[in-house]
């Protein structure tokens, strides 16, 4: 399997300075305001949401496939929560939402598939610090 390669630039002191994450050409710039506040840019906890995200729902496709079913869709947000812990920052909670169209499932079945893959997409495995990773899944 290939390494897979992201990139980040600081520039300045915490407070003051600027940087750019970077991936397959996309720039992305990001600074303490959008980290910790609500100012334009992003942040590496957007980025650990999406790449969840993305992780999860592959890991789901899996799990359904594998169960002789075919989604339509599944579509999943992940809301990551940062807060101080002692004298830093700590991913505390991440919580993944995800709403999926999958014919000839009923809602019981659903779940138990989520759940798994919840536990066992490479990305929540590696996240295994994290305080809690709560899903919400539903048909559509």
């Amino acid at each position: 399997m290939p390494d897979r390669k992201a990139e980040a630039t600081w520039e300045g002191t915490i407070t003051d300075g600027k940087g750019s994450i970077g991936v397959h050409g996309l720039t992305l710039p990001f600074s303490r305001a959008s980290r910790f506040e609500e100012a334009e840019g992003s942040n590496p906890e957007e980025l650990l949401g999406a790449a969840h995200a993305a992780c999860f729902s592959m890991a789901l496709s899996g799990q359904l496939t594998r169960a002789n079913l075919t989604p339509k869709q599944i579509h999943t947000t992940a809301l990551v929560h940062i807060e101080r812990v002692g004298d830093g920052f700590k991913v505390t909670r991440i919580t993944l939402n995800v709403e999926a169209e999958v014919p000839g499932i009923d809602q019981k079945t659903f779940l138990e598939k989520a759940e798994v893959a919840k536990k066992t997409c490479p990305i929540s495995v590696a996240l295994g610090g994290v305080d809690e990773i709560v899903l919400n899944a539903k048909l559509k």
